[in-house]
């Protein structure tokens, strides 16, 4: 099982790295591309279209601006789509990729996560995998678990 992490732009990289780590850290092997939804519409339909057929059982798509990535990826393809809103040097304050992204029509849904909320996008990835994965759910269940952990540690340092 692979997750693709797509984007638009290179300059969506350093939010979309965060989904990389967490799939990483799950040992959830992936594969990274830049597909413009407006640049290289013949790429977009060409990956989207054959994704299910290479191998990916998930999409993380992050895109700035218009962000039309998200969409149209959900829109062609049969696997579940994850949308990463990008603050880009384009964007109104983020809000044109978060819309973008959320008010999807009905029959083609994309799970929004926050606005450069790429580690939520892989930690959502794995929790899809782990569905149907015990090796990868035991991990989800591990990680949660230290999540809070993590807060019993901070409140015990208040004390």
């Amino acid at each position: 099982m692979k997750v693709a992490i797509i984007m638009g732009s290179i300059s969506d990289m350093p939010v979309m790295q965060h989904a990389i780590d967490v799939l990483k850290s799950f040992g959830i092997d992936t594969v990274t591309d830049i597909v413009s939804a407006h640049r290289t519409p013949e790429k977009l339909f060409e990956f989207s279209k054959n994704a299910h057929k290479n191998g990916i059982s998930v999409i993380i798509a992050g895109a700035g601006g218009a962000a039309h990535l998200p969409g149209m990826v959900a829109s062609l393809s049969p696997l579940p789509v994850i949308g990463v809103p990008v603050k880009s040097s384009n964007s109104i304050d983020g809000w044109d990729s978060i819309l973008s992204i959320l008010q999807m029509p009905g029959g083609v849904p994309v799970a929004t996560v926050a606005l450069d909320g790429a580690k939520n996008a892989g930690i959502l990835a794995a929790q899809i995998l782990g569905a149907h994965d015990a090796v990868i759910l035991d991990k989800i269940i591990a990680y949660k678990e230290s999540l809070k952990e993590a807060v019993h540690k901070s409140a015990e340092g208040l004390k």
